[in-house]
């Protein structure tokens, strides 16, 4: 089971930039494509004040920064340059959904996809939505955001499908600005069960495909979690994503590229637990030959020599 998709962090919110213009954005999509890459997902639009193109929608809303190139529609063009699907990532404030205020984040984000759609739905590889909010618990009203603006993305878009990629709450499950790296505890499957089985119900029919994060758990219990989260999108009619993390959590550093056994044992558990689709956070980052980390350019010649893959750098 090779990685087939991978987001695309911009912006970005825990990782560095790499400053890349159309040049090395062109040089990547070439090299995903060739790697078997066929799906980009740019995991939000904007964050806080910034903003990923001239959205008159963020400007007046969150006074957001005019940025100086216009990401979505050079990811759009080169996404069909290469024959690859393209999903567009909605935006995160930061702060009103974090804050209770889950109707303000619906409101802001309604009208910019009606604005996004206006502006790229033309575009022939603009395929589906991602619904950025991420949780790996019933919180934050997160309902009602993945159901009114999945329903709200697919009326709009003549119903393209719409993805989500919660996370586990599982022992690993610590915020990134945090010097540790796990806690005591995390959750049991029966209670992971339990909360997506309640939080699926509420957006089932808004919501296509879903991709839990693999990284929040220790890798002996990754196989059972992976095999549950198959089921709960079974039983809620949604295709069984797997986001196969290719950083590394274990590491007092965050974050690093993963090493290569971890990555391996990754994806043999997503196959063997009948997962349909493997995208990853994040190929440029972390498994790239271009990458800004270094250790990501060994990492990509293994993936590549063990799947037989021959991607030209």
């Amino acid at each position: 089971m090779i990685i087939s998709a991978t987001f695309l962090d911009e912006i970005t919110h825990d990782i560095p930039s790499q400053n890349w213009g159309r040049t090395e954005w062109s040089r990547e999509f070439k090299l995903m494509r060739a790697a078997g890459i066929d799906t980009v997902v740019q995991i939000r639009v904007g964050h806080r004040r910034w903003m990923s193109f001239d959205s008159k929608v963020l400007k007046k809303e969150q006074n957001c920064h005019q940025p100086p190139v216009d990401l979505v529609a050079m990811f759009l063009e080169l996404a069909g340059e290469n024959n690859m699907a393209y999903y567009f990532g909605t935006y995160d404030s930061g702060q009103h959904w974090h804050e209770g205020r889950a109707d303000r984040e619906i409101a802001i984000n309604k009208p910019l996809v009606e604005e996004v759609w206006e502006h790229y739905g033309k575009y022939p590889a603009f395929k589906g939505w991602y619904l950025s909010h991420e949780v790996s618990r019933n919180v934050n009203g997160i309902v009602d955001i993945l159901a009114t603006m999945g329903g709200h993305c697919k009326k709009i878009s003549n119903n393209l499908p719409v993805l989500i990629s919660p996370y586990i709450a599982g022992k690993k499950e610590v915020s990134a600005f945090e010097s540790q790296i796990s806690r005591e505890e995390g959750v049991s499957l029966n209670e992971h069960e339990a909360e997506w089985d309640k939080i699926l119900s509420g957006i089932k029919g808004q919501v296509d495909q879903i991709a839990f994060q693999d990284g929040h758990v220790d890798f002996h219990e990754l196989p059972a979690f992976l095999e549950l989260n198959r089921r709960l999108a079974e039983r809620h009619g949604l295709q069984s994503w797997s986001n196969t993390e290719t950083f590394d959590r274990d590491m007092p550093i965050k974050f690093l590229p993963i090493a290569w056994p971890k990555l391996l044992l990754k994806l043999q558990a997503a196959r063997a637990a009948g997962i349909e689709k493997v995208i990853t956070f994040e190929f440029p980052h972390f498994l790239s030959p271009h990458s800004c980390y270094p250790q990501a350019h060994g990492l990509f010649e293994r993936y590549c020599e063990h799947f037989g893959i021959r991607a030209q750098v």
